[in-house]
């Protein structure tokens, strides 16, 4: 690969608990993340001058007061708030602000403390009484975030013919891996998971269906957790701790109800070929997948959208348990720590996709593919089917 190297993942972190019981709130873990991924590259507090926050932990003004927790004054805050893909989003803009000069070091943080709020992520209502606007086109009728993906699982078996034991393959795959994950396993011990081991196809279609067509094993777990990333010059990179992972393109889109829109369409169709052409590489190339796993038909229209197979065929393409790390001639490792579905999901999971992209290519991962060279990290943020934002970030390595 010939791309000018402007940018590089050089620190990454993961908060090991997924329950804290209640010890430390969403800015401590932001805190402790950022103090590890900082040893991590080898950097201090005082090498940070990029601040890129999605303001969990923060409050209102989150920039300003996550600068002032962190003793920082950085040339740049950076406060993208888009759901589930700020964190790529967050990494685009550090690249661009990098290659403008005004930063060297950026620090991208997330910290949240959902499983011990207990927060209904999933199947609560959308909202108290002050509806924006936009939601009319949902919220009158009782919609909940699961229902929506449900509705777009089943406009997708519709349209194409995909069926519920294809959607499984997401749910195993990324068990498969979570399997070799402590921190996953442990956090479905914390989490207390039922019966924590790989699982089959039949147990993910067996499993108590939550809103038809998707079943308790294709949704997501609600975790406390946290991480943070350090993102730093080429200039800075060379002298880092670990060999630098770069940023080699970047892509980001929105998309929103409309009459006679496609449900099963997302944002990536927008912002995959950006990231592609920006990095010079195809879907096909690709290792390492790690792609926003809030729901397993998540995970099936993204994979379409970006490029790795065409509408309408992500049922067939999954099939065989192809997505394993220890298949890498049949297609790329998906979410290879075990993703939302078997690993985290503290309520915005994009900064995850990132470290473990990060891990890959520093052969550090628990599911490791041998040889992985390049690796996409795609946030979903908002709700598939409805109002949502893309993020697609393409790495690699030297």
């Amino acid at each position: 690969m010939s791309q000018e190297r402007i940018a590089a993942i050089v620190g990454i972190h993961e908060y090991p608990l997924r329950d804290v019981g209640g010890l430390m709130s969403p800015l401590q873990i932001k805190a402790a993340c950022a103090a590890k991924a900082l040893e991590d590259a080898g950097l201090s507090w005082a090498d940070v001058d990029g601040l890129y926050d999605a303001g969990d932990g923060g409050g209102a003004m989150s920039g300003l007061n996550i600068a002032e927790y962190f003793g920082l004054k950085p040339n740049v805050i950076d406060t993208t708030a888009v759901g589930g893909s700020s964190y790529e989003f967050h990494a685009a803009h550090a690249k661009r602000d990098i290659a403008a000069g005004k930063v060297r070091v950026a620090l991208l943080t997330y910290g949240s403390t959902a499983h011990s709020n207990a927060r209904a992520i999933g199947v609560g209502g959308q909202g108290g009484g002050n509806h924006h606007p936009a939601d009319v086109m949902e919220t009158f009728a009782g919609a909940t975030l699961i229902s929506n993906y449900a509705m777009v699982a089943q406009r997708h078996m519709f349209e194409y013919g995909t069926t519920s034991e294809q959607l499984a393959e997401i749910s195993t795959a990324t068990r498969y891996h979570a399997m070799r994950n402590p921190d996953a396993v442990q956090a479905m011990e914390d989490l207390e998971f039922l019966d924590i081991r790989e699982t089959t196809i039949e147990d993910v279609v067996n499993s108590r269906m939550i809103a038809d067509p998707l079943h308790l094993l294709e949704c997501c777990m609600i975790s406390d957790g946290g991480g943070a990333v350090v993102i730093a010059s080429a200039e800075v990179a060379k002298n880092c701790r670990k060999a630098p992972v770069w940023i080699l393109g970047s892509g980001e889109a929105t998309k929103y109800p409309e009459i006679g829109g496609d449900l099963t369409t997302s944002a990536a169709i927008q912002s995959a070929p950006l990231a592609f052409s920006d990095a010079g590489v195809t879907p096909a190339e690709i290792d390492i997948a790690m792609i926003y796993d809030s729901f397993s038909i998540t995970v099936l229209t993204l994979l379409e959208d970006l490029g790795f197979c065409e509408k309408g065929e992500g049922g067939a393409w999954v099939a065989g348990g192809k997505l394993r790390f220890d298949r890498p001639a049949e297609g790329p490792a998906l979410n290879t720590d075990g993703g939302g579905l078997s690993s985290n999901h503290p309520g915005m999971r994009g900064i995850f996709l990132l470290i473990e992209s990060a891990r890959q290519l520093r052969d550090e991962s628990n599911a490791q593919v041998e040889n992985a060279k390049l690796a996409i990290a795609h946030g979903n943020g908002g709700m598939l089917g409805s109002r949502h934002t893309a993020g697609t970030i393409i790495l690699g390595r030297d």
